[in-house]
């Protein structure tokens, strides 16, 4: 499950992009918190803070809570703009939640077993189709990964939702199909012989 990582910020009461530069230009990056029927606040946060919150790799399905003016603020974040040259954060969105309210999220997919899965050990490859399983799960439970075992898959299985155990709690946001995950597939070279 992903720890809450925690952010501090400030209100912002200024807004557009005069506003904005000037934030970025001292070293912070502009956001806002919306939804749970209240009126988004405009925020602004050190950009070194988020950096390091956005290189810890689960960022985007982790709850944020952030201090704003004293309060903390249960948020998951939507979406983070970067600069297209730099790749700097530009703004951020973060959604307001409840503490068991019922999020979808992407999580990111774990491969194991590989040396117990006799196509693999016989040449074959592990071609991936879906690096990340977008789930509908309690807000205070996010698993950091979903863990799928290689054992028993021979060149030509294909790994479906429906061959994966979930984590307690999460369904797949995706339930009108059992859509694949991975197959295991033969190397080109003895596709060609």
């Amino acid at each position: 499950m992903s720890e809450a990582l925690t952010l501090s910020a400030e209100t912002r009461d200024r807004a557009g992009k005069g506003a904005s530069r000037a934030l970025r230009n001292s070293g912070r990056v502009p956001a806002v918190i919306y939804g749970n029927n209240q009126e988004p606040t405009g925020i602004h946060v050190e950009e070194k803070a988020l950096m390091r919150l956005l290189h810890t790799g689960h960022f985007m399905n982790s709850v944020v809570m952030i201090d704003a003016g004293g309060k903390p603020v249960r948020t998951l974040p939507k979406d983070v703009q970067f600069h297209p040259v730099t790749e700097r954060p530009l703004h951020v969105d973060f959604l307001r939640i409840s503490e068991h309210a019922t999020v979808t999220v992407a999580v990111p997919v774990r491969f194991e077993n590989e040396d117990a899965s006799p196509g693999i050990k016989r040449g074959g490859v592990l071609n991936v189709v879906r690096h990340e399983l977008e789930l509908v799960v309690d807000a205070a439970s996010i698993p950091d990964e979903v863990v799928i075992d290689l054992a028993g898959y021979e060149v030509g299985d294909s790994i479906h939702i429906s061959n994966v155990t979930l984590p307690k709690g999460a369904a797949s946001a995706i339930d009108d199909r059992d859509f694949t995950i991975a197959t295991v597939v033969a190397p080109s070279a003895l596709k060609s012989s």
